[in-house]
């Protein structure tokens, strides 16, 4: 565990989604479509992991520090049984963590780091929480925009609905900037990455 003075330097990635064609590709899913980004860019090859009840492959990072990818399959609700059978067999800290996921508080085109924090209704997160024990841990939140209608099934389908084509293109960008503001934090800590990254506004680009 790193010392309480030095900055904080993840080495597990989590991505949240559901499994399964039917979210391919959905505002859910963004978490995922992260993590197989960085598996390509760091070519750490992801396979399914009954243990951990989720696709899981370990490697190098950007510096050749050993890094730890990691798509929970246990859907949305119940994704912190994975990371937690993850932390549990690797003896990691929670701190060591950096889960990232979708956010409807945020606009397409606009990310967040943090070094904790509470769930913010997100049911993935909630899970995490809750198996982890702490919400003392780092995230990236990337925006997804908000439903253009009120109600909790509106909410559902704006969440499982797809990207248009021009937040899509928007979000192309967005998943490059997340993808570098990571190995940011991997490389510097969170704190530095958080200083250069979440004041990135691609929503107008």
């Amino acid at each position: 565990m790193a010392d309480a003075a030095s900055p904080a330097l993840p080495c597990l990635i989590v991505g949240l989604g559901n499994p399964g064609d039917k979210y391919a590709g959905t505002r859910h899913n963004i978490g995922f479509e992260v993590v197989d980004r960085l598996s390509k860019a760091w070519a750490v090859s992801l396979k399914e992991e009954r243990r951990f009840q989720g696709e899981y492959g370990a490697g190098f990072g950007p510096t050749r520090q050993k890094v730890y990818l990691l798509k929970p399959l246990t859907y949305m609700n119940r994704s912190g049984q994975s990371m937690r059978a993850v932390l549990d067999w690797l003896k990691l800290d929670p701190s060591q963590v950096l889960v990232v996921y979708d956010d409807m508080d945020l606009p397409v085109g606009r990310l967040r780091l943090r070094l904790s924090g509470s769930a913010g209704g997100h049911n993935g997160m909630k899970s995490a929480i809750a198996h982890l024990g702490t919400q003392d841990f780092p995230r990236l939140r990337i925006g997804i925009g908000a439903s253009q209608r009120v109600g909790d099934q509106a909410v559902v389908s704006h969440v499982l609905g797809n990207f248009s084509k021009t937040e899509r293109s928007t979000l192309d960008g967005v998943v490059d900037t997340t993808l570098r503001a990571i190995e940011k934090a991997l490389i510097d800590g969170v704190e530095k990455a958080m200083s250069l990254y979440n004041s990135v506004d691609l929503s107008s680009s």
